[in-house]
């Protein structure tokens, strides 16, 4: 299997992935940024961080292209955000790409599920009102849907791994840990 994963500048989060899933496995591995200067070495506090945690890696950064997206058979992102860039840019990855805390969360999949629903059941409402209505009458109607997407957005910002850059080595090995975590749960999940 082919794994891909992405960030911002592909030199903190997504290098730390691909060296932590290539330590632990024997996938094939490459990362990427959506806003990547290639040829830039990956930030020292995340080759550190890594070599803290017995983790020997040295990469340079790479733009997300076309021809990275169709070579991953699985694309792992570090947000929402990034999933959504990829989404709307690149037709053959919609199918595959995912957060990495999404893929390897029990629940992730019912969530999006519910706030599907949600922002439905929401327009249905809205188109169901009167035009007379209030505005105060509209947001009365459609008040427990919006309490409703508020939660479930808030629990898939929990998804998003935090990104340490211009932060200090702690920010790294807390974002080194999300990213393990994630990964301990990647192997458990995929066949090799």
């Amino acid at each position: 299997m082919k794994i891909l994963f992405v960030c911002t500048g592909n030199t903190c989060r997504s290098p730390m992935a691909e060296a932590i899933l290539k330590s632990k496995s024997n996938f094939e591995v490459q990362s990427a940024g959506i806003a990547a200067m290639t040829g830039q070495p990956t930030n020292p506090k995340a080759i550190d961080t890594l070599k803290a945690n017995q983790i020997d890696f040295s990469g340079q950064s790479q733009q997300l292209d076309s021809e990275l997206v169709d070579w991953a058979d699985l694309i792992l992102t570090m947000t929402n955000h990034h999933k959504q860039v990829i989404t709307s840019h690149f037709s053959s990855g919609i199918d595959k790409v995912f957060t990495l805390k999404e893929y390897t969360s029990d629940d992730a999949d019912e969530t999006w599920q519910a706030l599907k629903a949600t922002y439905l059941k929401l327009e249905e409402k809205r188109a169901s009102t009167s035009e007379n209505s209030t505005k105060e009458e509209i947001e009365a109607c459609l008040s427990e849907e919006m309490a409703k997407i508020r939660r479930l957005e808030e629990k898939l910002r929990d998804l998003d791994i935090v990104d340490p850059f211009g932060q200090n080595h702690e920010a790294y090995q807390q974002a080194y840990q999300e990213i393990n975590s994630a990964i301990d749960k990647l192997i458990e999940k995929l066949p090799e």
